[in-house]
């Protein structure tokens, strides 16, 4: 019989793509990614979200969906969202990791991949 799984040390996790390519290939990184992390960073920080049991915000390497980029997934639901500016991320944080209500206008196509 297996134990019930302790809660999550955070409720949801929030993953940049900052990945740089090579030789002018596609990537986030020409979106200005980093900046937009660090943004949605200190975001989280301001609305009292950050810290554990709450949200966490990190960068990563190439999450394989460079034909939608800039992109960033939410966990633990797994969605995916294509952004292009600041106020595309306060929306991401006041809507989806405050109060869990998806920003379906954001949402990256399922079908976008490289």
């Amino acid at each position: 019989m297996h134990q019930p799984l302790p809660p999550p040390y955070f409720e949801r996790h929030i993953f940049f793509c900052t990945n740089s390519r090579e030789a002018g290939e596609a990537c986030c990184a020409q979106h200005n990614a980093k900046d937009a992390q660090k943004y949605c960073k200190q975001a989280v920080k301001a609305a009292g979200l950050s810290g554990p049991g709450k949200v966490r915000v990190n960068g990563a390497g190439c999450l394989d969906r460079c034909a939608g980029g800039p992109v960033a997934v939410v966990y633990p639901e797994g969605v995916w969202y294509s952004y292009v500016d600041n106020d595309d991320i306060d929306e991401i944080v006041n809507s989806h990791l405050k109060n869990g209500q998806v920003v379906e206008r954001l949402l990256l196509p399922a079908h976008v991949g490289k």
